[in-house]
Formats: structure tokens, sequence, C-alpha cells
């Protein structure tokens, strides 16, 4: 096993600990599982990467691409639950509380409108 192997397993084995770390965190500060799922996932993501900077073997590379594979899935996963829970996406609904643009004036309203909203 060569000196980078060495490092980037340890740095990788440190990214998988942080992970933890902050998917707990995430968990315990925002109380949304899913939210702290997509954290762990990313960050165990990062870590399989890392594990591919050395001289990589098949099992190295299977390795990452699983991760990845779950990071995809899950994700997938995530946004249908999200969506499932907040009723789905509204479409041609407004809001409660705005308002249409006044038909007089379009290109004023969209002058005035703040950058963010567009």
């Amino acid at each position: 096993m060569s000196t980078l192997e060495q490092v980037t397993g340890a740095i990788a084995g440190a990214v998988v600990v942080a992970a933890l770390v902050a998917g707990a965190l995430a968990l315990a500060v925002t109380r949304r599982p899913l939210t702290a799922l997509g954290v762990l996932l990313d960050l165990l993501v990062a870590a399989g990467l890392l594990r591919l900077a050395g001289d990589p073997d098949w099992r190295a590379v299977l390795g990452a691409a699983v991760v990845v594979t779950v990071r995809q899935v899950a994700g997938a996963g995530l946004r249908t639950a999200q969506r499932a829970r907040s009723g789905g996406p509204r479409r041609g609904r407004r809001p409660p509380g705005r308002r249409r643009p006044r038909a007089w004036a379009p290109e004023l309203h969209r002058l005035l409108r703040p950058a963010w909203r567009a």
C-alpha cells in the first residue's frame, strides 16, 4: 500500500466520521430526517470519491459507484417524499395573499419586482 493510499484512506475515514456527526447534528438542529439523510449521504459520496484518489482497484471503484447510486436513489426518494408531504406541486395556483399584477402596467410591475422573485 502506497503512502498516497494510506493518506487518502485516513482522510476518507475522517470524512465518514464527520458525515455521521454532521448527519446527527443536522437531525438535532432541523428535526428533519430527510435533510439529515441528505447531508449524511453527500459526505459519504465525498468519502467514497476520496478513496479513488490513490491507486484504485475494482473494489474501490465499485464501492464509490454503489455510494453514488444510493445517493441518487435516495435523493429521488427524498424529493418524492417532500412533494407528497407538501401536497404536490402547485402549478397555476398562487399562494394565498399574493395579488395578480395590474393589467395596465405589466412592464412597471416587472421592473419593480425584486430580483429574487423573478
